[in-house]
C-alpha cells in the first residue's frame, strides 16, 4: 500500500541549454524506466524503493493505450493498470515522473500499445487525421482523470510527459498533441520528445526537450551475425546526441545527419541510455554488466546532464482480454520482430521480479557521483582529443577518453577502455587537461572510471569521485591503477584503499569496487541464500519437428500455443513455503513456457540465461508447475550468443529455489 506524503512548497523546475534547474540548483538526475501495467501492484512500493536506492531520482513510465483500453470505450484503470495508484506510489517515495502518453509509445507492446480497434478503423495512425486525433483526446482525457491532483503545480510528482515516440514526420503532429494535453489540463513544467530519427519539420523551439539514447545491441537487428549494426558507435566518445541504431529495422536514417541532429539550446538527457535488451526471436542479445556501465560513462563524458534507462525495471506482459499483448510479425502495424508473449526482463538492472542484477550495484556509483557533484559537473562542456581520429568497430589504436570542464580550473576526465565483444588492450597515457598533469598511467583493458581534477579541494586523483557526504569525500580505487591523490601541496602515492573502517587523508575515504558500489545501501540479510533443489520430472517428449517460419518482416516467427502442444513437458513440484522465493530453471532448447493449472504465466527465449519466475505470484493452491520446452534445431535462422549451448535437442539440467 502506498500513503502519498503531504503536500509540501512545490519546487521551481527550469531548463536551459545545460541542466534541469530545480530551486536554483542545477541537478544532474538518474532516470529509470519501468511500466506500472507490466508488474504486479503489490510489487510497486518495494520495487520503487529499490530503484530509488540504486539511485534513480526520476522514474519514467509508458501508458500502453491497448493495456487500458483494449475494447473501444472500456477503459480498464483498475488493478496493476491503475496508473493514478502508480503514481501515488511514485509521491510516497518522492520520485518525480516522466509519464510517456503516446498514442504510439512502442516499448514491444502489440501495435505499439495501439488497440487493434483502432487499428482496423483504417484512419491514418499518429497524424493529424482528426478521427485519429478524436481517438488520441479520448485516451488523453482518461489518463488526465488518473493524473489529476498529482501534476508537478498540485504537489504531485508528474513533471513531464512525452508525446509519441520515434516519429520522423512533421512536428505539427506533435504540437497537435501538445495542444490537445493543454487543453485537458496538463500543466507540467516541461515537455519532451524522442531526438530520433529526425523530424521532416521542427517543432519550435521549447516546445518539447529532445531526449536521446543509445543500445550496447538491438534485438531488431535482421543480421544473426555477433556484432551487427552500428552499436559500436555508442562505445566511443562523441559530440553529436543521435543514434543510428534505435529501431534500425524500421527507421531508415539515411537522411539524417548525426552531426547537425542535436540542438545545442537545449540541455543533453537520455531517455533511452540501455539499461539492458530484450530477446526477440530471431535474435537473442546476450548483455554483460560492462555493456550499461560503460554506456552510462561515456554518455556522461560526451555531455549527457540526465541519464535515462530503458529499461531500468523489467516487467511482465499483463494478460490481454482478447489477445496477447506482446509485439509479433502477425499484427497489422508495429509487426518487426516477435517478441515472448510475457516476459519483458530487459536484463535490466533490475529484472523482471525485481532481481538485483551486477549493473544495479555498479551503475549506483555514477549515480551518487551525479547526485553529489551536479553543480559542479552539469555546468561542465565536453572536449573530445579524439575527435579528429577515425571511429571503427574494435579500434583498439588509442584510448577512448574526454574530459568535461568549467573553462577554467575544474573537470572531470571520462576513461573508457571497453568495447563489447572486441578485445580491447592496456594503453599508455599521461592526461594533461587544465594545466594539470598526471602520472604517466597504464589503462587496463575494460577500465571505466572518472578522475577528478580540482574538485573537492583535490588537486587530481587518478581514483573515481562517488559520492560527498557529511564533509567526507568517498573514492573508489580503480583495479590494476595506483591511486595517487594530489591534495593540499603534496601527492599522496600509492595510496590503499582502507574502506569505511579509516579515511586514507584527513575526510578521504578510499573504497574498492564492491564497496564503493555498495555505499550506503542498507541491505537486509538473505539468510540462507543456498538454492533449495526442486523435484522435477519428464512427463513427454517432444513431438515432431516444428517447421520455423519467416514472417513478414523476414525474420524467424516464434512458435504459436499449438506448436507447444507438442513441445516436450516437465512437471515442477512446489513446496509449499515459497514468499520471496525465485524459481530458477537451468535449461537447454529454442524456447520454453511456464504454466500453472493450465494458463501462461511466463515464456523465456533461451539465451544461454536461466528461466526464472517469482513464486510469490502464484496463489498458494498452485502445487506443481508445467514447463513446455521445444527443442533446439540444427541450422536454425536465429542467432545465438556464444553462451548459449546450441546442442540439438532440449533438457533440464537443474529446478531450484534461491532467496530474491
Amino acid at each position: 500500500m502506498c500513503i502519498a506524503t503531504q503536500a509540501q512548497a512545490v519546487p521551481e523546475v527550469k531548463w536551459d541549454a545545460k541542466s534541469l534547474i530545480i530551486n536554483g540548483k542545477r541537478v544532474a538526475p538518474v532516470m529509470g524506466e519501468i511500466h506500472y501495467s507490466r508488474l504486479p501492484k503489490e510489487e510497486w512500493a518495494t520495487e520503487l524503493h529499490k530503484m530509488k536506492e540504486g539511485g534513480v531520482t526520476l522514474v519514467a513510465n509508458y501508458v500502453f493505450w491497448n493495456h487500458v483500453e483494449e475494447e473501444e470505450g472500456i477503459f480498464d484503470w483498475s488493478g496493476q493498470r491503475s496508473l493514478r495508484e502508480f503514481l501515488e506510489c511514485c509521491k510516497s517515495e518522492e520520485l518525480p515522473v516522466v509519464l510517456r502518453i503516446g498514442p504510439f509509445c512502442h516499448g514491444e507492446a502489440r501495435n505499439g500499445g495501439i488497440p487493434d480497434w483502432v487499428v482496423d478503423k483504417g484512419m491514418k495512425l499518429r497524424s493529424e487525421d482528426p478521427q485519429f486525433l478524436h481517438y488520441t483526446e479520448v485516451l488523453y482525457r482518461q489518463i488526465f482523470t488518473q493524473v489529476q491532483g498529482l501534476q508537478w503545480k498540485d504537489g504531485g510528482p508528474v513533471i513531464a510527459c512525452q508525446f509519441d515516440n520515434e516519429y520522423r514526420g512533421s512536428g505539427s503532429y506533435l504540437m497537435a498533441l501538445k495542444r490537445i494535453a493543454l487543453g485537458i489540463g496538463f500543466d507540467l513544467p516541461f515537455y519532451t520528445r524522442t531526438g530520433w530519427p529526425e523530424l521532416s519539420k521542427p517543432v519550435p523551439f521549447g516546445e518539447m526537450i529532445p531526449l536521446y539514447g543509445d543500445y550496447a545491441d538491438g534485438f531488431w537487428e535482421r543480421s544473426l551475425e555477433e556484432t551487427a549494426g552500428n552499436y559500436w558507435q555508442a562505445f566511443n566518445f562523441k559530440a553529436f546526441r543521435s543514434s543510428t541504431a534505435i529501431a534500425s529495422e524500421q527507421i531508415d536514417y539515411s537522411g539524417d545527419n548525426p552531426s547537425n541532429a542535436q540542438t545545442e539550446e537545449y540541455p543533453y538527457f537520455t531517455c533511452e541510455l540501455g539499461g539492458g535488451m530484450m530477446t526477440s526471436y530471431h535474435r537473442r542479445v546476450y548483455l554483460y554488466p560492462e555493456d550499461a556501465y560503460s554506456l552510462a560513462i561515456v554518455k556522461l563524458g560526451s555531455g549527457s546532464n540526465l541519464l535515462g534507462y530503458y529499461m531500468y525495471h523489467g516487467g511482465t506482459n499483463p494478460d490481454g482480454k482478447l489477445t496477447y499483448l506482446n509485439e509479433n510479425q502477425r499484427t497489422k502495424v508495429t509487426n518487426y520482430n516477435d517478441l515472448p508473449v510475457k516476459t519483458y526482463d530487459f536484463q535490466a538492472p533490475l529484472g523482471e521480479f525485481g532481481q538485483k542484477n551486477p549493473h544495479y550495484y555498479t551503475l549506483r556509483k555514477l549515480h551518487l557521483f551525479m547526485h553529489d557533484f551536479a553543480e559542479e559537473l552539469a555546468p561542465m562542456e565536453a572536449t573530445f582529443p579524439n575527435a579528429d581520429k577515425p571511429a571503427k568497430k574494435g579500434d583498439d589504436s588509442y584510448l577512448r577518453w574526454a574530459y568535461r570542464s568549467d573553462g577554467g580550473n575544474s573537470a572531470f576526465i571520462f576513461i573508457n577502455n571497453y568495447e563489447r565483444l572486441q578485445n580491447l588492450t592496456a594503453k599508455k597515457v599521461q592526461f594533461d587537461v587544465c594545466g594539470v598533469q598526471l602520472p604517466k598511467l597504464t589503462i587496463p583493458a575494460g577500465t571505466m572510471c572518472i578522475f577528478p581534477i580540482n574538485v573537492a579541494n583535490i588537486r587530481y586523483a587518478t581514483a573515481q569521485l562517488i559520492a560527498r557526504r557529511n564533509g567526507n569525500i568517498y573514492m573508489e580505487q580503480i583495479p590494476g591503477i595506483p591511486t595517487d591523490i594530489a591534495i593540499d601541496g603534496k601527492v599522496l602515492k600509492n595510496v590503499k584503499a582502507k574502506g569505511l573502517s579509516k579515511p586514507v587523508y584527513k575526510n578521504i575515504y578510499l573504497l574498492n569496487s564492491h564497496d564503493a558500489a555498495h555505499l550506503f545501501l542498507a541491505e537486509p540479510a538473505t539468510g540462507n541464500a543456498n538454492p533449495v533443489p526442486l523435484h522435477f520430472q519428464k512427463t513427454k517428449e517432444a513431438h515432431g519437428t516444428r517447421q520455423i517460419t519467416i514472417g513478414v518482416n523476414k525474420v524467424a516467427e516464434e512458435p504459436t500455443d499449438a506448436d507447444f502442444d507438442n513441445a516436450a513437458t516437465y512437471t515442477i513440484t512446489l513446496p509449499a513455503e515459497r514468499d520471496d522465493k525465485l524459481l530458477k530453471i537451468n535449461y537447454q532448447g529454442d524456447c520454453a513456457r511456464l504454466y500453472a493449472n493450465g494458463r501462461l504465466i511466463d515464456d523465456n527465449f533461451y539465451n544461454g540465461r536461466p528461466f526464472l519466475y517469482g513464486l510469490w505470484r502464484l496463489p498458494s493452491d498452485v502445487e506443481q508447475l508445467e514447463l513446455r520446452i521445444l527443442p533446439m534445431q540444427e541450422n536454425a535462422p536465429i542467432y545465438f550468443p556464444r553462451e548459449a549451448d546450441t546442442t540439438v535437442g532440449e533438457r533440464v539440467d537443474a529446478v531450484t529455489m534461491e532467496q530474491l
